[in-house]
């Protein structure tokens, strides 16, 4: 694990903490899979991003509650958001998903 940055390293407990409620992980899974119902979707610089309620869609949730979990997902750094208008738009941030994967391929291609 020499590879990771000290700073990715201190960074993996929030991530996994913040994706650690069943309801966050499935918002950010809707916006990096990209299975968000545009009809409350955008381009976003070349990403996939949705709005608050596009997110929210389908889960049952107060609107209050998903705006909470979307709150929790971008101070850990793992969705950014963007005020347009009366929209916020959230969309994965890249980087977080580089460092996430880079991580756990580096579990699997480790030798014990």
């Amino acid at each position: 694990m020499s590879k990771y940055h000290d700073a990715d390293l201190a960074q993996m407990p929030n991530l996994f903490k913040a994706l650690a409620n069943p309801h966050r992980l499935q918002i950010f899974m809707r916006l990096a899979s990209r299975q968000v119902d545009l009809s409350g979707g955008s381009d976003c610089d070349g990403q996939i991003c949705a709005c608050v309620g596009a997110l929210g869609r389908d889960l049952s949730l107060a609107p209050s509650t998903v705006s909470h979990h979307i709150k929790v997902l971008a101070q850990a750094g793992l969705i950014k958001m963007t005020r347009r208008g009366q929209m916020v738009e959230c969309q994965v941030d890249p980087v977080v998903v580089r460092i996430l994967a880079d991580y756990f391929l580096g579990l699997v291609g480790s030798e014990p």
